[in-house]
């Protein structure tokens, strides 16, 4: 009777506590999101009173198109290099990261223990800005986009060499030895054979890589000043400064750089779930 009793709470408890995790998410994520769409679309008198309040007179199409056109189309600009900056760092890191992860999950060595101790120190000690500054200054790469793309992808390549590596060990070694056999070299083996089985963890990597570039803030501030080389997150200054803030105009723009990585997360949802998963999992 007891058994029976408390296989009929449990379902109610598993309930209760999916509900509350419904409750916890929508407060966390949905209510700010319907703040920064509300103020967007305000006027700049209503906006400037930062309440959550029906709008009284829409105004989303005119601060959209004054958040476009403000400082000559810094926007427009800013999406190009954030693109560009995103779409070159995602995939020198995908590419270096499985590599790595490849040549230390199957070539055992002496220098193992060390490079993987470097790798977790990428994830562990904090970013050195001056130092950066200093060598990036001495390679003639500061203020630049290549200068840029190399200290993002030096700073998100250990994430991803973990992430690869663990879904590395998941696919038999058969598969080496079996392309060795058949004339491979190094690269034909891995650009050929492994790789291609590497499709989850890519798409994991490239999808969270991607939303952490697009919205980095510090990294352009720091290693590429200047109008003409901004970035989405910096165009949050077009509207803010120290005795006035558009808050209307402000709010639109928050809302048009948080949409592209949004669809992006929630297309990508499952495949980023699963890639992360099979390579915990399994390895």
């Amino acid at each position: 009777m007891s058994a029976a009793h408390a296989v009929r709470r449990r379902p109610r408890r598993n309930l209760t506590l999916s509900v509350l995790a419904i409750l916890f998410s929508t407060v966390v994520f949905v209510v700010p999101f319907a703040f920064v769409l509300l103020t967007a679309v305000k006027d700049q008198q209503q906006s400037s009173l930062l309440d959550f309040s029906w709008p009284r007179h829409f105004q989303g199409v005119q601060n959209f198109v004054d958040v476009v056109e403000a400082r000559d189309y810094m926007l427009i600009i800013a999406f190009i290099n954030s693109t560009i900056l995103t779409v070159c760092s995602v995939a020198g890191m995908v590419i270096l990261a499985a590599m790595v992860a490849f040549v230390l999950q199957r070539r055992r060595s002496r220098w193992n223990g060390l490079v993987t101790m470097l790798v977790l120190s990428g994830l562990i000690i904090p970013p050195a800005v001056v130092p950066t500054i200093w060598v990036l200054q001495k390679l003639g790469l500061f203020r630049t986009m290549p200068g840029l793309i190399l200290v993002e992808i030096a700073f998100g390549l250990s994430f991803c060499v973990l992430l690869f590596r663990a879904f590395i060990a998941t696919i038999p070694r058969e598969l080496d030895e079996a392309a060795v056999i058949d004339g491979a070299g190094p690269l034909r083996l891995f650009f050929r054979v492994i790789f291609p089985l590497l499709k989850p963890v890519v798409v994991t990597a490239v999808v969270v890589q991607s939303v952490f570039v697009f919205n980095d803030f510090t990294y352009p501030l720091y290693f590429l000043p200047g109008d003409q080389n901004a970035t989405v997150q910096l165009t949050l200054f077009n509207f803010s400064s120290q005795f006035s803030t558009q808050y209307n105009l402000l709010f639109m723009n928050i809302l048009l750089i948080t949409v592209p990585p949004l669809i992006m997360f929630l297309f990508f949802n499952r495949q980023i779930v699963a890639g992360m998963t099979s390579g915990a999992v399994k390895g």
